[in-house]
């Protein structure tokens, strides 16, 4: 499937075949507690992914090793799965070209998505690690393979005019808290709130900074010591 998940629509002549059921599972009963837990969705597509690479350089005119793969090997076996995809790409000379939703069908190829192939080079990249190689050999993470993603992300995103952008990390907001016998009155409470709403507190503003400082400063303008006097 060509989707958001990140699976890639592969070749069924890369498949490999799954594993046999092993004895135990066959008997079914015995020993269940200690049978190892399956592995998650994400690490049975990248066993999978992984597999479906080694037999491509194994396919490979003339067959690759994976000690000798580049960047550019990389590159080229993202190019190989766009015949298996599901995603519409529209051309330049296509009416329908920038449109999101075409009113009619047309010729334009279908190609694997972005994003897929995106998720996909994560997962190839952890595996390749996982089975020994090196970080700084890895292939998936050449600088190659990182501009031909983004050069594809930039173009489906005219094609299709379905832009991509990345979601926006938000600040997490710095909150200080002074517990060193301060006692705040209600009548100080009532000038924390008059200062924050006059200096725009909880407004428009997403800078967060900004917001922290003048919340700070009107605190502690607000908080006055108090002294505790004992008679004997």
């Amino acid at each position: 499937m060509d989707s958001a998940s990140g699976s890639i629509n592969e070749d069924p002549s890369l498949a490999t075949a799954s594993a046999p059921p092993s004895a135990a599972s066959q008997q079914g009963g015995g020993e269940s507690s200690s049978s190892p837990a399956p592995p998650s969705r994400y690490e049975s597509q990248k066993r999978r992914d992984w597999n479906t690479f080694l037999q491509y350089l194994k396919n490979h005119k003339p067959p690759l090793t994976l000690a000798r793969c580049s960047g550019a090997h990389v590159i080229e076996f993202l190019k190989y799965l766009d015949q298996f995809g599901k995603t519409k790409v529209h051309i330049t000379g296509c009416p329908y070209f920038g449109h999101p939703n075409p009113p009619a069908p047309c010729s334009c190829p279908l190609k694997q998505a972005w994003g897929s192939l995106d998720a996909l080079i994560g997962r190839l990249r952890a595996a390749y690690e996982e089975n020994g190689g090196r970080p700084e050999s890895n292939p998936f993470g050449a600088r190659a393979v990182r501009i031909y993603l983004r050069e594809v992300r930039e173009g489906q995103a005219k094609a299709r005019g379905i832009p991509y952008e990345k979601k926006k990390r938000k600040r997490p907001a710095v909150t200080t808290t002074a517990t060193s016998g301060v006692n705040v009155s209600s009548a100080s409470t009532q000038a924390v709130d008059d200062v924050g709403g006059s200096a725009g507190v909880g407004g428009a503003d997403d800078s967060g900074g900004g917001t922290a400082a003048n919340a700070g400063t009107a605190t502690a303008a607000a908080v006055t010591p108090t002294a505790t006097t004992t008679s004997v």
